[in-house]
């Protein structure tokens, strides 16, 4: 592959400025300017940490910021969904139990191992220490369809699937009695959305299911943490515009037959006075007009994402 047709991701080499705070009594946001976020709630007698970041080495720095608040034992790790920068960093938390959706448990049969080389492959920046991850796959020792209840002491905690959106299997963690959020991929703030496994025409709906629980704080997938009800308006508004913006662009390609690259650079240009400025919207535009044609054009579920997928589809968009 030649220096012009790299991923974009491979020239975003800088580190991002870390913030550890605090959302609501139990629930707390480990952000970086845009990189992957990491949710945490500390119950009453033990922590519950979910997405795990890309690499052990990079969760031992998230399990550093907890100890700086609490002692209290890791017990419970949420998989948000199945994509391999929430998930390889699983074993450096010794958590009892590794949660997911049965259909994420389902996704990672199916392409786990897909998944992990392509999007190594794709962000380098976001595995460091990369070697630190064991060999094999994350795999859940839990898994719920629908609805699952925890009690980290008095504190309740509910495992939610309230749709599909970003991936057919995403969970949202939800702290009823402080109307906290995890909402995983979900919802992003100031970061575009990753679409390569979604389903758009979903997605809408889905983000209206978690605005009825009315949150009063949530941790995004990537970007700030929200704390106010009008920020969380604000980032559940983004988030679906942005899906109807892309589905509407290429839906219309595909009715007037234009083949994947012009609906691609149509739809690029149609969204980059609006977008652009957001991180990561050069690396995800490719990935995501690539499974919004696939959806538009009758393939209902997402094709599996490959390395070498990912170079073909890559020199064909951006060569």
């Amino acid at each position: 592959m030649s220096q012009a047709k790299k991923f974009a991701s491979h020239a975003d080499l800088e580190e991002k400025k870390i913030t550890f705070s605090q959302i609501s009594e139990h629930a707390w946001a480990y952000t970086a300017e845009g990189d992957p976020n990491t949710g945490i709630i500390i119950g009453d007698d033990c922590v519950l940490v979910a997405d795990t970041q890309a690499t052990p080495a990079m969760a031992a720095d998230v399990v550093r910021r907890i100890r700086e608040v609490t002692d209290k034992p890791i017990k419970y790790v949420v998989l948000t969904h199945y994509h391999a920068v929430r998930v390889l960093g699983a074993a450096g938390y010794g958590a009892e139990h590794i949660l997911a959706s049965q259909d994420t448990r389902d996704l990672i049969v199916e392409r786990g191992e897909e998944d992990k080389a392509s999007e190594i492959g794709r962000f380098p920046r976001l595995f460091q220490n990369v070697e630190t991850v064991p060999p094999g796959l994350t795999w859940p020792t839990m898994t719920f369809t629908g609805k699952m209840t925890l009690w980290l002491g008095t504190l309740e905690v509910q495992l939610l699937q309230l749709g599909r959106g970003h991936t057919k299997g995403d969970t949202v963690v939800w702290l009823p009695q402080e109307r906290a959020l995890l909402s995983g991929d979900l919802v992003e703030f100031g970061a575009t959305p990753y679409a390569g496994d979604a389903y758009f025409q979903d997605w809408p709906q889905t983000l209206d299911n978690l605005a009825a629980l009315k949150p009063l704080a949530l941790v995004p997938g990537r970007g700030a943490a929200l704390t106010t009800p009008e920020d969380v308006a604000k980032g559940l508004q983004e988030t679906r515009a942005f899906i109807a913006d892309v589905y509407a662009s290429v839906q219309d390609g595909v009715k007037a037959g234009r083949d994947l690259n012009a609906v691609y650079k149509e739809t690029y240009e149609k969204l980059k006075p609006k977008y652009s400025q957001w991180v990561i919207f050069d690396h995800c535009m490719p990935f995501d007009v690539s499974r919004a044609y696939d959806e538009a054009s009758g393939h209902a579920d997402p094709r599996v994402w490959t390395a070498q997928r990912d170079i073909d589809m890559w020199k064909a968009l951006e060569g």
